[in-house]
């Protein structure tokens, strides 16, 4: 794929994120910040869980870009692990989620959060990823590394980084997605057994 091209859909995806962040805004703190049920994440938790891989990756993409040489690659051939990475990450054509993952613990939110605060750090995270998009239109993408969050001895392709990165953001939107369709719909969900179980703001 063109290195440019890639980087322009990607901040593409980043802006359809922000814009979509931006409507969130328009909810109301309680459905923000409801669980949708026992051990399920709210809309602020997810967006908490998000920033948390902000706080990591975005720092080592900015030392990964400044480290890089200015010449340009044309063409960019993601790696076999970034590949992989990025492929089970990305929800389905279908908008699904086909596979399940646990959190690392590191990575896992707080039940208590402001939302307030939630958005507005999650917001500045993806300015600032299409900056660092932008600035990587300058670099070569291929050669530029980025250490992995659960092994530094790991490293991406700075382009695979991001890839990665945005995928993983795409998917957790489609998690915000059934969550507020859930907490909107009914503030008690029935269980298998019928048995009540009552959603709770945090």
């Amino acid at each position: 794929m063109r290195s440019v091209e890639l980087l322009e859909q990607l901040q593409a995806d980043v802006r359809q994120l922000i814009l979509t962040a931006s409507h969130l805004e328009k909810e109301g703190r309680h459905f923000l910040t409801l669980q949708p049920g026992a051990g399920k994440w709210s809309v602020a938790q997810v967006l908490e869980h998000l920033s948390s891989y902000g706080y990591y990756y975005l720092p080592q993409i900015e030392k990964s870009l400044s480290g890089s040489s200015s010449s340009v690659a044309e063409w960019f051939r993601p790696g076999w692990l970034g590949n992989y990475f990025t492929k089970i990450m990305r929800p389905g054509k279908n908008g699904k989620i086909a596979n399940k993952m646990k959190a690392p613990k590191d990575h896992t939110p707080v039940l208590t959060l402001d939302i307030k605060t939630v958005l507005n750090t999650f917001m500045e995270q993806q300015h600032r990823l299409l900056n660092l998009l932008e600035e990587a239109k300058g670099k070569d993408i291929g050669s530029a590394r980025t250490p992995i969050s659960i092994s530094r001895f790991i490293k991406l392709k700075t382009g695979d980084t991001f890839r990665f990165l945005i995928a993983h953001e795409q998917r957790h939107f489609v998690q915000i997605n059934n969550t507020l369709e859930l907490v909107k719909g009914s503030e008690v969900l029935q269980t298998a057994g019928d048995r009540p179980l009552v959603m709770k703001a945090v």
